[in-house]
Order: structure tokens, then C-alpha cells, then sequence
């Protein structure tokens, strides 16, 4: 039997598959638990467009990361911190703190869980941070840490 899966089953697919199960199992566990639908030439139709619309809205993503990519590309942002002797730092320097001079300075936000550091940044200078937009997006910015 040809089913749509509705939800993740382990093993078996990802939302929106369709896939070949025994008629059991697909009456007595997939239906019952809401996992699956029977796939008939309306739902099948339904599904194709449901992953064109999906993809259509990915690309159009993709559009926009790659525009803030060429934006952020070209800044730089600056951070003021408390630092002490030899420059260095009282605490570090987080994705959190990176992410909201950002928004403050150049008014593009970004989630700090897409903002890679390679090691914390625990004293004064110029480093350069890795942001990942989009899974084929990356771009890189310049953050210079000064003592204020």
C-alpha cells in the first residue's frame, strides 16, 4: 500500500514521503497514530505542490541570506569592552554580544546560534567571525574588539 507520511517515522521516512508498507501496518499503526494517509491521486497532487510551494520559498530564502551575505561582507563592528592589564578581558566575548551590535549598528539581525567563533574571544583586537545564513550561504565579518 502507498502511503504519505504525515509526520518523521524512524526508519521508515521523513514527512511527506511517499512510500511503499504492508497493508497492516499501515491500517493498524500508521493510520491509527495519525503518521500516514492513504495516498490517492489527490493527495499525491497535493504533496507535489506542497514541495514545489516549499521549494519556491527556499530558494526565495536563499535569495535573501545571499543579500545580507554581500551586505555583511563589507562591515566591520565594533565592540567596547571592559579589559584589563595586557589587554585582556574581564569575561569573553559570546555570539550573543556579536549578534546584538549587529542589530544596534547596522540594524540586521541574526541569530547568535548562526554565528561560529572558533574559540572564545578573551582579549582586545580584530578577529574574524564566521556566519552561516543559510546552509549555502557563509560570509565572513570583522570584529574589533576595543577597551571602553
Amino acid at each position: 500500500m502507498k502511503v504519505i507520511l504525515l509526520e518523521d517515522v524512524k526508519k521508515l521516512g521523513k514527512k511527506g514521503d511517499l512510500i511503499d508498507v504492508a497493508d497492516g501496518y499501515a491500517r493498524n499503526y500508521l493510520f491509527p497514530r495519525n503518521l500516514a494517509e492513504e495516498a490517492t491521486a489527490g493527495s499525491i497532487k497535493q504533496l507535489k505542490q506542497e514541495k514545489t510551494a516549499l521549494e519556491r520559498k527556499k530558494q526565495k530564502e536563499i535569495e535573501i541570506a545571499k543579500q545580507i551575505a554581500e551586505k555583511l561582507s563589507q562591515t566591520s563592528v565594533t565592540l567596547k569592552v571592559k579589559a584589563g592589564d595586557k589587554g585582556k578581558l574581564f569575561g569573553s566575548v559570546t555570539t550573543k554580544d556579536i549578534s546584538d551590535a549587529l542589530k544596534k549598528q547596522h540594524k540586521v539581525e541574526i541569530d547568535k546560534r548562526k554565528i561560529e567563533i572558533s574559540e572564545p574571544i578573551k582579549s582586545l583586537g580584530s578577529y574574524v567571525v564566521d556566519i552561516k545564513l543559510a546552509p549555502e550561504v557563509q560570509t565572513q565579518v570583522t570584529v574589533k574588539i576595543i577597551e571602553g
